[in-house]
Protein backbone atom coordinates (compact mmCIF):
# COMPACT_ATOMS: atom_id res chain seq x y z
CA UNK A 1 0.00 0.00 0.00
CA UNK A 2 0.62 3.21 -0.80
CA UNK A 3 1.31 6.27 2.37
CA UNK A 4 -1.64 7.78 0.99
CA UNK A 5 -3.80 4.54 1.31
CA UNK A 6 -2.20 3.62 4.89
CA UNK A 7 -3.54 6.99 6.39
CA UNK A 8 -7.17 6.49 4.86
CA UNK A 9 -7.40 2.97 6.06
CA UNK A 10 -6.07 4.08 9.59
CA UNK A 11 -8.76 6.91 9.36
CA UNK A 12 -11.51 4.92 8.62
CA UNK A 13 -10.14 2.07 11.29
CA UNK A 14 -10.00 4.89 13.96
CA UNK A 15 -13.00 6.54 13.49
CA UNK A 16 -15.37 4.42 15.06
CA UNK A 17 -13.03 4.07 17.95
CA UNK A 18 -12.61 7.78 18.74
CA UNK A 19 -16.34 8.18 18.23
CA UNK A 20 -16.90 5.29 20.69
CA UNK A 21 -14.15 7.23 23.40
CA UNK A 22 -15.67 10.74 23.00
CA UNK A 23 -11.99 11.94 21.03
CA UNK A 24 -12.14 14.00 17.52
CA UNK A 25 -9.88 13.14 14.49
CA UNK A 26 -7.38 15.53 13.86
CA UNK A 27 -4.79 14.14 11.78
CA UNK A 28 -2.91 10.73 10.20
CA UNK A 29 0.25 10.54 8.66
CA UNK A 30 2.50 7.47 7.72
CA UNK A 31 6.32 8.95 7.53
CA UNK A 32 9.83 8.34 7.58
CA UNK A 33 11.95 9.47 10.22
CA UNK A 34 15.84 8.26 10.05
CA UNK A 35 15.53 4.82 9.88
CA UNK A 36 12.19 4.18 10.75
CA UNK A 37 9.08 4.35 9.77
CA UNK A 38 5.99 5.82 12.09
CA UNK A 39 2.26 5.74 11.72
CA UNK A 40 1.06 8.59 13.15
CA UNK A 41 -2.85 9.49 14.49
CA UNK A 42 -3.48 12.43 16.21
CA UNK A 43 -6.54 13.07 18.53
CA UNK A 44 -8.29 15.66 20.68
CA UNK A 45 -10.99 16.71 22.65
CA UNK A 46 -11.91 19.47 24.55
CA UNK A 47 -9.60 19.91 27.57
CA UNK A 48 -7.43 17.84 25.73
CA UNK A 49 -6.59 14.23 25.91
CA UNK A 50 -4.95 12.27 28.23
CA UNK A 51 -2.23 9.34 27.78
CA UNK A 52 -4.68 6.77 28.40
CA UNK A 53 -6.81 7.55 26.00
CA UNK A 54 -4.32 8.05 23.26
CA UNK A 55 -3.03 4.21 24.80
CA UNK A 56 -6.94 2.80 24.71
CA UNK A 57 -7.06 4.28 21.23
CA UNK A 58 -3.66 2.91 20.27
CA UNK A 59 -4.54 -0.54 21.45
CA UNK A 60 -7.80 -0.76 19.68
CA UNK A 61 -6.42 0.37 16.71
CA UNK A 62 -3.54 -2.05 16.72
CA UNK A 63 -5.66 -4.38 16.41
CA UNK A 64 -7.79 -4.13 13.67
CA UNK A 65 -4.79 -2.63 11.53
CA UNK A 66 -4.34 -5.91 9.12
CA UNK A 67 -1.06 -7.41 9.54
CA UNK A 68 -0.19 -6.76 5.83
CA UNK A 69 -1.04 -2.89 5.65
CA UNK A 70 2.64 -2.49 4.57
CA UNK A 71 5.99 -4.66 4.21
CA UNK A 72 7.62 -2.10 6.22
CA UNK A 73 8.37 -2.29 10.33
CA UNK A 74 6.98 0.63 11.64
CA UNK A 75 5.74 2.31 14.81
CA UNK A 76 2.25 3.19 15.63
CA UNK A 77 1.94 6.22 17.69
CA UNK A 78 -1.35 7.69 18.86
CA UNK A 79 -0.97 11.64 20.71
CA UNK A 80 -2.65 14.77 21.11
CA UNK A 81 -1.69 17.67 18.38
CA UNK A 82 0.14 19.47 21.31
CA UNK A 83 -0.86 23.04 22.38
CA UNK A 84 1.45 24.53 19.22
CA UNK A 85 -0.91 22.12 16.81
CA UNK A 86 -0.52 23.04 13.21
CA UNK A 87 -3.91 23.66 11.31
CA UNK A 88 -4.23 21.52 8.29
CA UNK A 89 -8.14 20.97 7.97
CA UNK A 90 -10.35 23.93 7.02
CA UNK A 91 -12.76 23.53 10.07
CA UNK A 92 -9.58 24.39 12.17
CA UNK A 93 -9.25 27.57 11.00
CA UNK A 94 -13.05 28.18 12.12
CA UNK A 95 -12.75 26.40 15.26
CA UNK A 96 -9.34 28.56 16.37
CA UNK A 97 -10.20 32.22 15.22
CA UNK A 98 -8.96 34.76 17.00
CA UNK A 99 -6.28 32.73 18.89
CA UNK A 100 -2.81 33.80 18.03
CA UNK A 101 -1.28 31.86 15.25
CA UNK A 102 2.44 31.31 13.42
CA UNK A 103 2.57 31.52 9.76
CA UNK A 104 5.04 30.23 8.13
CA UNK A 105 5.58 30.51 3.51
CA UNK A 106 7.34 28.47 1.63
CA UNK A 107 8.71 31.32 -0.05
CA UNK A 108 9.70 34.94 1.78
CA UNK A 109 7.79 38.11 1.22
CA UNK A 110 10.35 40.92 1.38
CA UNK A 111 12.27 38.89 3.24
CA UNK A 112 10.13 37.14 6.01
CA UNK A 113 9.32 34.04 5.72
CA UNK A 114 7.17 34.03 9.15
CA UNK A 115 4.15 36.31 10.11
CA UNK A 116 1.93 36.21 13.51
CA UNK A 117 -1.37 37.63 14.01
CA UNK A 118 -4.88 36.79 15.42
CA UNK A 119 -6.18 34.28 12.85
CA UNK A 120 -9.29 35.60 11.12
CA UNK A 121 -10.05 32.29 8.76
CA UNK A 122 -9.66 31.34 5.71
CA UNK A 123 -11.58 33.57 2.88
CA UNK A 124 -11.28 32.77 -0.63
CA UNK A 125 -8.62 30.33 -0.37
CA UNK A 126 -6.57 32.20 1.95
CA UNK A 127 -5.13 32.31 5.42
CA UNK A 128 -6.23 35.89 7.22
CA UNK A 129 -4.23 36.88 10.02
CA UNK A 130 -4.60 40.07 11.68
CA UNK A 131 -1.28 41.62 12.63
CA UNK A 132 0.41 45.07 14.53
CA UNK A 133 0.66 46.26 11.14
CA UNK A 134 -3.05 45.13 10.06
CA UNK A 135 -4.45 42.55 7.91
CA UNK A 136 -2.79 40.08 6.29
CA UNK A 137 -4.30 37.11 3.68
CA UNK A 138 -1.36 34.52 2.22
CA UNK A 139 -2.95 31.99 -0.58
CA UNK A 140 -2.96 28.87 1.35
CA UNK A 141 -1.20 26.89 -1.16
CA UNK A 142 1.82 29.26 -0.73
CA UNK A 143 1.85 28.33 3.07
CA UNK A 144 4.01 25.80 4.35
CA UNK A 145 1.93 25.71 7.91
CA UNK A 146 -0.01 27.42 10.25
CA UNK A 147 0.30 26.89 14.02
CA UNK A 148 -0.97 28.09 17.43
CA UNK A 149 1.24 30.53 18.72
CA UNK A 150 2.31 29.60 22.31
CA UNK A 151 2.91 32.82 24.68
CA UNK A 152 4.37 32.47 28.51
Amino acid sequence: MQAKEIVGLTESLAMPILEQNGLEFVDCEFVKEGAGYYLRLYIDKEGGVSIDECEVVSRALDEKLPEDITDKAFILEVSSPGIDRILKRDHEYIKYKGRDVEVKLFKAIDGVKQFEGALVGLSDGKVVIDTADGELSFDKKEVASTRLAVKF
